[in-house]
């Protein structure tokens, strides 16, 4: 068994939900195991106050999070990444920077919750259902045999995660 730190990266377009909530549910689910950050394309003007939410409710420390470029993540000074997640549509369409060490990636779609529309309630619930099945997700990653599989057997695994049916 290794005690090696993998680094993940989720990616969005803006930054602001998704992604956010992917890194602290993996900072969180992970024990240790992972170092999870977040970025996006095309950072908004700051994180989601559901998304907040949702992750205070972890026990996760807001105070350092923030809408990022990914491009933070692509400077020679920046942590080496293991995993590259795409976590919307938009973003796993776009052309990415080239990451050094030619980490793993995947893409995980999930709805936009910043889109939803309605009552707070009704934003809540979609952000909820959203949450979870994130949530889901992380489980399954973070609970692979990272250091027992090949490199193209993570691949697959990753792959497949993203392809795991989430429910409403």
């Amino acid at each position: 068994m290794t005690n090696k730190i993998y680094n993940v990266l989720f990616l969005c377009t803006h930054n602001s939900s998704r992604s956010i909530m992917a890194e602290a549910l993996l900072n969180t689910m992970g024990h240790g195991r992972f170092k999870a950050y977040s970025a996006g394309s095309m950072p908004g003007e700051g994180v989601n106050p559901f998304a907040l939410e949702k992750v205070r409710s972890l026990g996760y420390d807001t105070s350092t999070l923030r809408s990022k470029s990914w491009d933070e993540f692509a400077a020679p000074d920046a942590p080496q990444m293991d995993f590259i997640i795409t976590v919307c549509d938009k973003a796993a369409g776009e052309a990415c920077p080239i990451w050094p060490g030619h980490p793993i990636s995947a893409h995980w779609g999930f709805e936009d919750p910043a889109a939803a529309i309605g009552t707070e309630i009704q934003k809540r619930v979609v952000f909820d259902k959203i949450f979870r099945q994130i949530s889901t997700r992380i489980s399954l990653f973070a609970n692979m045999p990272i250091d027992k599989l090949e490199k193209s057997a993570i691949h697959r695994e990753l792959t497949a995660i993203g392809l795991h049916p989430v429910s409403a």
